[in-house]
């Protein structure tokens, strides 16, 4: 694969680049966010590696920027930050995963398959659908009856995941491992604050609600006929 590393810690860098490399990556290293933009304009790439803080723009808002120029390479945060609200401000800032320094190399690889994984499965199925909702992955299109959805990356990534699993209750856990990539940890509430967001998003302020809470077992997305399993 082809890599991007956007860092400007050079220890950092050094620890990315010599993994990457022994795992058969083709890496390219852009210490700023001005080469990082000339680079993308350049390559096409399988990954970007991205540094929140950066010392001429901030990261996020190099995220912002390709996903408003329709670029869909897989983008990974690298950030201190731990915070909910960051995470979510990452997130929705385009960013496909996040994930805190210090991090050991394995998990940054497990994250990868888990969006590599996760783009494979988009492939097989183009279009998803339950009562008057239809998700088109291709277009990257969420429409109920009339009206058209706008969704951030990864609030698309779980409706898509609850629509794949339609009538069977989804625990935290899967939902943690298959959208976010990583264990769920149960003193966060970020699935509690997307499935919010979907919620609110899906219901159009008057349409019979689809997503579902199950006590002590997780979401699951159905109708009101739908058996749950």
């Amino acid at each position: 694969m082809k890599i991007l590393i956007v860092e400007d810690e050079r220890r950092v860098v050094n620890f990315l680049q010599k993994g990457l490399k022994n795992e058969d990556n083709q890496v390219d290293i852009a210490e700023d966010a001005a080469t990082a933009e000339k680079l993308v304009c350049e390559n096409d790439y399988n990954f970007i590696l991205l540094d929140w803080m950066l010392p001429d723009k901030s990261g996020l808002e190099l995220c912002r920027g390709w996903r408003a120029e329709n670029i869909t390479v897989p983008i990974i945060v690298l950030t201190a930050r731990d915070a909910t609200k960051d995470i979510v401000t990452a997130l929705d800032s385009g960013a496909d995963d996040y994930i805190v320094k210090p991090f050991s190399f394995s998990e940054l690889l497990a994250r990868m398959r888990a969006l590599q994984r996760r783009a494979a499965e988009n492939n097989n199925n183009n279009e998803l659908t339950i009562e008057d909702l239809t998700l088109n992955i291709h277009r990257r299109e969420a429409v109920r009856g009339d009206t058209i959805i706008y969704l951030s990356t990864r609030e698309f990534a779980l409706l898509e995941f609850l629509m794949q699993n339609k009538g069977n209750v989804i625990s935290k856990a899967k939902i943690s491992e298959h959208v976010w990539g990583f264990a769920f940890e149960t003193r966060t509430n970020l699935i509690e604050v997307y499935i919010n967001h979907l919620r609110n998003k899906l219901n159009c302020g008057s349409k019979t609600p689809l997503i579902h809470t199950v006590k002590g077992a997780g979401y699951v997305m159905k109708n009101f006929e739908t058996e749950i399993k």
